[in-house]
């Protein structure tokens, strides 16, 4: 039975804390479920939003193609509550749909030949080394 989100009124002030810093770096009204859910370790909550703000802040990649990288990790580890989020996310940044079709389209492709060169065990070329 999945556990029950932690709301902003009925979590405890160190949860309360991490909320509204996600609440003001995203600028949005209220913080996920995902949060709200990993709250009930306070620890891992504070922990994984610093690592994320952190990783997904300013830095020398463009945030709409971090918000796709995501996005396309998400696919491959099928984890659609990630999906959907970063797919928000990168949408809001301004990804197009046809943005979204060429990266699933290579999400696909890598995956599909991930899993040819594991199988047939490709051994690296000498000059890749």
């Amino acid at each position: 039975m999945p556990l029950l989100p932690i709301e902003q009124g009925d979590a405890a002030a160190e949860v309360r804390a991490v909320y509204d810093d996600i609440k003001t770096t995203r600028d949005v009204p209220d913080v996920n479920n995902f949060w709200k859910v990993i709250a009930h370790h306070p620890a891992t909550l504070k922990r994984t939003w610093e690592s994320l703000k952190e990783v997904m802040g300013p830095g020398t990649l463009d945030p709409l193609v971090k918000e796709m990288i995501f996005v396309a990790v998400s696919v491959t580890n099928n984890c659609q509550y990630c999906i959907r989020s970063h797919e928000a996310a990168a949408r809001r940044l301004g990804m197009t749909d046809a943005q979204f079709g060429e990266l699933m389209a290579v999400v696909g492709m890598a995956n599909e030949t991930n899993r040819l060169a594991t199988g047939y065990q490709v051994e690296l070329d000498e000059r890749l080394k």
